[in-house]
């Protein structure tokens, strides 16, 4: 694929297109309500389970990896900027977690995490697929901003297929969002404006974690790394435990083995 064509574009906006394109693929799983009121829970698992494989795959392939290797080329020690970014984005998450007031598909709202709060359960729900994708737009941001600092033909590749990668996997979500929403007794139109909405992060996610890197060449591989940790905390913390729910373990494995494999085939083939 001949990605020469984006090198005469901003960054920062490129990477405002990117999240656009995920909060658009957001929007289209999120229509889905104006066809199902619910969703099988096998079905749904998969669904969950391949959006956990995308992005272990892609904090990997994606990031961590480019993190490394770019570090390296400096001639610096190369784990470093891995490591620490990548456990300070598990701890981000680990502090907004603890804040930021949500609760878990399938769970009673006695079961909300963070701050106490008399916010209604639709809200709730609302709220923990939003931070679903908080990383998932900083990793997108991160990655097309690493090309204000050389162009090379892999960088852009490794973006674009991120790009995909994350908007592939968006599409379960906003379905994970909107369809519970209906069954909370809102209406499909509410549902579906809400399911778009959790993805609003996204754009704003990006664009910030472009602007960072554009004017901070050091941090990039820290913001990569810091990225990865960021969206293996969502996968561990929330994704895989909630595509496993009711013991129904193996359709939640298969699709993470798919989602998995389709990041890794993307960011391969493209990269």
């Amino acid at each position: 694929m001949n990605l020469d064509f984006l090198q005469h574009y901003d960054p920062v906006l490129l990477a405002l297109i990117a999240t656009l394109f995920t909060w658009l693929v957001t929007a289209l799983g999120a229509s889905l309500v104006f066809f199902f009121k619910s969703l099988n829970k096998k079905v749904l698992n998969a669904m969950l389970g391949f959006a956990a494989g995308v992005m272990i795959a892609a904090s990997f392939w994606s990031l961590l990896n480019p993190a490394i290797q770019m570090t390296e080329a400096r001639g610096d020690i190369s784990w470093v900027p891995a490591v620490v970014g990548f456990l300070s984005g598990g701890i981000f998450l680990y502090i907004i977690d603890k804040i930021l007031p949500h609760l878990h598909m399938g769970l009673g709202i006695e079961h909300a995490e963070g701050i106490k709060t008399s916010w209604h359960r639709s809200v709730l729900l609302i709220m923990a697929i939003t931070l679903h994708n908080i990383p998932e737009g900083l990793a997108v941001g991160v990655a097309f901003g690493a090309l204000a600092h050389g162009w090379s033909p892999e960088i852009a590749a490794g973006a674009v297929a991120l790009a995909f990668g994350i908007g592939l996997q968006n599409f379960p979500e906003g379905a994970a969002v909107s369809i519970p929403l209906r069954r909370e007794g809102m209406s499909r139109i509410k549902a579906f404006w809400y399911g778009q909405l959790s993805a609003i992060v996204e754009p704003i996610a990006g664009v910030l974690g472009a602007i960072l890197v554009v004017y901070m060449e050091p941090a990039l591989p820290y913001a990569l790394s810091f990225a990865a940790g960021a969206m293996i905390f969502v996968c561990v913390e929330e994704l895989i435990p909630e595509s496993q729910s009711d013991n129904e373990t193996d359709m939640s494995t298969i699709g993470a083995m798919l989602g998995f494999t389709v990041m890794m085939f993307l960011d391969v083939a493209l990269g």
